[in-house]
Order: C-alpha cells, then sequence, then structure tokens
C-alpha cells in the first residue's frame, strides 16, 4: 500500500506532538513490504521498546512470541542481553530462530520488578544489539522508562509478556509507551508432498504501532536468519499477505 500525502503529514504533525522529532529514525525492516509499509519509517524503530505476546495463554503461542522476538534481535548487531524469570527458553530453538546461543547472555532474576531494572540497565549500556526481558506486568511508568533509556542509548528493548495466572493477561490491553505492540499465534504450517512438517506459520498481528497502521499477516516462522517470509501461495491473495487492516488497537 503506498502511503498517502495526508497520512505521512498527519504522522508528522503526531511526532512533532509528542516530542519525538529527537528520536533516532533508524529502524530494521522485516524486508516484507505490506508489514513495513504499516510502520513508521518503513521498519520496527531502533531505539525504541517493543511489546510481543502469545496469542493465547498456552505454551505453544508463547513460543510462538519469543522466537518472533528472537528473530528481531537476531537481525541486530552485537550482543543481545535476555532476562527471564522461568530458565525454560529452549536455546536450539532460538538458533532456528537466527540467534545462536554464543549471541545470548542470560539474566535469571526473581520478578518483574528485578526484571525491568535489568532491562533498563542493559539498554543504557548501549553496546547491546538487542535487550529482551520476560514479564507479566508493564505500567506506564515502567515503560516510559524503558522507552527513554532505548532512546537515549539507541538500543532497541522486547518486552516480552509471560503470564502464570490468566488474571495477568488483561494487563497487555493497558496503555504503556511501547513503540509497537505484537500479538504471536501459531497456525497450522503448509501441507508437504511428503511426509514431514513445513516451515512454521504464524498470524501476527500489529495491535498498535503509534504513527503507524494496525493490521494481521500470515507469515512463516523466522527463519535461520531471522527473517519472516510471505508464504507462496499467499503472495498474489490480498487479504493475508497484504495484511489486514484492523478494526480497533488494543
Amino acid at each position: 500500500m503506498r502511503p498517502e500525502p495526508a497520512i505521512d503529514s498527519l504522522r508528522a504533525r503526531i511526532e512533532k506532538i509528542e516530542g519525538r522529532n529527537r528520536r533516532a529514525r533508524s529502524v530494521l525492516p522485516f524486508g516484507i513490504a505490506a508489514l513495513d509499509s504499516r510502520l513508521p519509517g518503513g521498519g520496527l524503530a531502533l531505539g525504541a521498546l517493543h511489546e510481543i505476546a502469545g496469542g493465547g495463554n498456552g505454551a505453544i503461542d508463547g513460543a510462538a512470541a519469543a522466537l518472533f522476538a528472537g528473530g528481531v534481535a537476531a537481525r541486530t548487531r552485537g550482543k543481545i542481553l535476555w532476562c527471564i524469570t522461568r530458565p525454560d527458553l529452549f536455546a536450539p530453538a532460538l538458533a532456528q530462530a537466527g540467534l545462536p546461543s554464543d549471541r545470548v547472555i542470560y539474566v535469571e532474576a526473581g520478578d518483574d520488578k528485578t526484571i525491568l531494572a535489568c532491562m533498563e540497565e542493559g539498554i543504557r549500556h548501549g553496546g547491546l544489539g538487542a535487550v529482551v526481558g520476560e514479564v507479566a506486568r508493564l505500567s506506564m511508568t515502567s515503560s516510559r522508562r524503558l522507552q527513554l533509556a532505548a532512546e537515549s542509548a539507541h538500543t532497541i528493548g522486547i518486552v516480552l509478556r509471560r503470564w502464570r495466572r490468566q488474571t495477568e493477561a488483561a494487563d497487555f490491553g493497558q496503555p504503556t509507551a511501547a513503540m509497537t505492540r505484537w500479538r504471536v499465534s501459531v497456525l497450522p504450517s503448509a501441507p508437504l508432498p511428503v511426509p514431514g512438517v513445513g516451515r512454521h506459520r504464524w498470524l501476527v498481528e500489529l495491535i498498535r504501532a503509534r504513527a503507524g497502521e494496525s493490521a494481521d499477516f500470515e507469515l512463516e516462522a523466522c527463519d535461520d536468519k531471522g527473517r519472516l517470509a510471505v508464504p507462496v501461495d499467499l503472495v498474489d491473495r490480498s487479504g493475508a499477505a497484504q495484511g489486514r487492516r484492523r478494526g480497533a488497537s488494543a
């Protein structure tokens, strides 16, 4: 979809009102035109905070969200700081999403408060490619601190939302200072002509993008370079391949 001048003008006015003209303009494109066109600048903003969660409360969608985050981190340069409360990340799966174990520094902490503090310190370091933190809850105050740190250090921060209880999932809809909010769900993979499992597919929902546009995409999961792809059988289909516009933002 080609950007319209009126929309570009409105985005510039919003950025001026929000005082975001001092933020770094560099972005990390996904390499998928339909997806990048929904993001300001044509990609995922570096020097910014982003939120990612699984589409459901189950472990499978949660794993897909973690791999989506891993794929984003894999396409940055340098070491990745990954802050966790539970040591249940499967390193070989992250490697298949483009993030080998020798690039990841793990920090295990006891609670969300400590995770957020570790994230802020990691982001402010300024020498990391990305900082990922797994938390159940994210307040506006905490997200604002992380966003300001990311802007200052020009480091991408990713909050991966994981919940131990159903009641914690409702926090994902609360306002935060993150630039984008994503939800990732597992879809059936494409059938193969021989016995086996094809490349995994995800429903990637861009729930919110500041100065951007929300949309849903059916995509193939990250490859060993951290890259997503549009399924071959959907390339010419206007719905899933080009992204379905969302009616409301969460």
